[in-house]
C-alpha cells in the first residue's frame, strides 16, 4: 500500500490530473490508504489559496471563469475547488454553475473539482482542508475555492484562504449594512461585479466609507464585469498584493494553522462515534424522567 501511495504522490508532484483526482476521491470518501496518503504529503512551495465568496447571484462562478482567462494568458497553473450545495437526494454536487467554466475542463493548466457541501456546517466540505493540501502538493500557482455563498461559509473560507475575495453586486447595498462587521473582518479584496449596472458607484463609495471607518484603507475595492472579462488584471494585482501582505503576518498564519490542527484533531476524535448509535441510545435515554443531555453526551 505504501508503494502505491508513494507513486500517487510522485504523480501528483508532476501535475498528473488523474493522480490528483484519485487522491481526492480517496480522501473525500475515506477509502483505504487515505490517512497514510495525507501523512506522507511533503512540504511543498506554499501554493496560495484564494477564496471567492459572496451572496448568491453575485457572479462568483463567472468571476472565477474570467480570472482563469486572465491567468491562462500569464501561463499560470490553477486548481479550482467549487463547493456546491448538496443534492437532497444523493448528496452529490449540483453542478449548474460549473457550466460557466466548461471551456477549461480539458485545459492542461486548469484542474477543476466540484465538491458537495454534504450538509457541512458553514457550507464548505468536511475534507476541504485535506483536499486543498493535496492540491498544494501539486505544482499549481493558485488554488481557487469558490463557496456556495450562504450563511457561515463566508467566515469559514476566511479561516483557510490566504486571500478572501468578497464578491458583491450593485443591488447588494442594503445587504452590506446588515453584514458590516462580518465582511470587514474577512475581506482582503472587495469585488463589485456587474459594475455596468446602476448603483455600482454608490456601492463602491459605501464600501470605501466602511473601510475608512474600520481603518482598512489597504483593502482594495475592484470594479469588474466578469461576463465581459473586464477588470481581471486589476483584480489579479490586488490578490497578489493581499497575498504578499498575508505572507508577512506570522501571527495570523499561526492562528490559521492552529485552527486547522484543531479541526483535524476534533474530526479524528469523533471518527469512532457513529451518529446512528447515538440516536438509538438517545431514543431510550430521553424517555427517562431524570434525562440530562449533558450527562448523556459525556458517555461518548
Amino acid at each position: 500500500m505504501l508503494d502505491k501511495i508513494t507513486q500517487i504522490l510522485q504523480d501528483i508532484k508532476l501535475g498528473n490530473f488523474q493522480a490528483i483526482a484519485r487522491a481526492i476521491t480517496m480522501v473525500e470518501n475515506e477509502l483505504a490508504g487515505s490517512e497514510a496518503l495525507l501523512q506522507h504529503l511533503s512540504a511543498q512551495k506554499e501554493t496560495k489559496v484564494v477564496g471567492i465568496t459572496g451572496p448568491p447571484g453575485a457572479g462568483k462562478s463567472t468571476l472565477v471563469n474570467a480570472l482563469l482567462h486572465y491567468w491562462m494568458q500569464q501561463n499560470k497553473r490553477i486548481a479550482v475547488l467549487a463547493v456546491d450545495p448538496s443534492s437532497p437526494f444523493n448528496l452529490g454536487a449540483l453542478l449548474g454553475d460549473r457550466i460557466r467554466m466548461s471551456e477549461f475542463y480539458t485545459h492542461p493548466n486548469v484542474y477543476i473539482r466540484s465538491l458537495a457541501s454534504r450538509g457541512a456546517l458553514g457550507g464548505l466540505h468536511h475534507q476541504i482542508y485535506e483536499i486543498t493540501d493535496i492540491l498544494k502538493h501539486a505544482n499549481f500557482d493558485y488554488i481557487l475555492i469558490e463557496t456556495v455563498g450562504v450563511g457561515q461559509s463566508e467566515i469559514d473560507i476566511a479561516g483557510m484562504a490566504d486571500c478572501t475575495v468578497v464578491t458583491l453586486v450593485p443591488e447588494a447595498g442594503d445587504e452590506i449594512q446588515t453584514l458590516k462587521s462580518g465582511i470587514m473582518e474577512i475581506a482582503d479584496v472587495f469585488v463589485v461585479n456587474k459594475a455596468d449596472r446602476p448603483l455600482a458607484d454608490s456601492l463602491i463609495n459605501t464600501l470605501k466609507a466602511m473601510l475608512h471607518d474600520h481603518a482598512s484603507q489597504s483593502i482594495e475595492v475592484i470594479k469588474t464585469i466578469a461576463s465581459e472579462l473586464e477588470g481581471m488584471e486589476h483584480l489579479s494585482h490586488a490578490i497578489d498584493a493581499a497575498l504578499i501582505k498575508e505572507n508577512s503576518n506570522k501571527e495570523r498564519k499561526l492562528a490559521l494553522t492552529l485552527e486547522k490542527c484543531w479541526r483535524i484533531i476534533q474530526y479524528n476524535k469523533m471518527k469512532s462515534i457513529q451518529k446512528k448509535e447515538v440516536e438509538n441510545a438517545l431514543k431510550m435515554a430521553i424517555q427517562k424522567e431524570d434525562f440530562n443531555l449533558y450527562k448523556f453526551s459525556s458517555q461518548f
